[in-house]
């Protein structure tokens, strides 16, 4: 293959990381000079660093016996982090019960709203969220995010 895409990256990558019992969150390919495949895994309960040693064994023998990539790379893999993006309709729906932080955009204006993802539909999201001294509930137009991440409760 010459022209290596993420999808064809994915689609290697993925029965190896199934046989082990673990997710594919995200998959980035940045080719270049010294192009990178970094590849973000999940499991309930989280990822531990021999999670990420197996992933890299594995993968790295799928991909040499394979070889999709023609030029110089590096593996990196890595769990997604305690404040993830939530971008996929499984994320969301793993994410209600959980704090998110929610960026908004209309037009040329942002605005930020964190609280605990209590509902979603194909519309809307509900978060409740804490307004001074009493809790509100949020309804927001999943059209209008820009971007979403986990909260970490402290």
């Amino acid at each position: 293959m010459n022209t290596v895409t993420p999808d064809d990256l994915r689609e290697l990558v993925l029965p190896s990381l199934t046989h082990l019992g673990l997710e594919l969150v995200d998959l980035q390919w940045r080719p270049g000079r010294t192009s990178i495949l970094r590849l973000f895994i999940d499991r309930p309960g989280g990822v531990t660093l021999d999670d990420c040693e197996r992933v890299s064994h594995t993968v790295g023998a799928v991909l040499d016996a394979y070889d999709p990539i023609a030029s110089r790379y590096e593996l990196e893999v890595s769990s997604p982090g305690a404040e993830r993006p939530v971008r996929s309709e499984e994320e969301w729906q793993a994410a209600v019960g959980r704090r998110i932080n929610v960026t908004l955009r209309s037009g040329d204006t942002e605005t930020v709203v964190e609280g605990r993802l209590t509902a979603l539909d194909a519309a809307t999201i509900t978060l409740e969220a804490r307004d001074r001294n009493r809790r509100r509930s949020h309804t927001l137009a999943r059209a209008d995010v820009a971007a979403a991440r986990i909260v970490v409760d402290i």
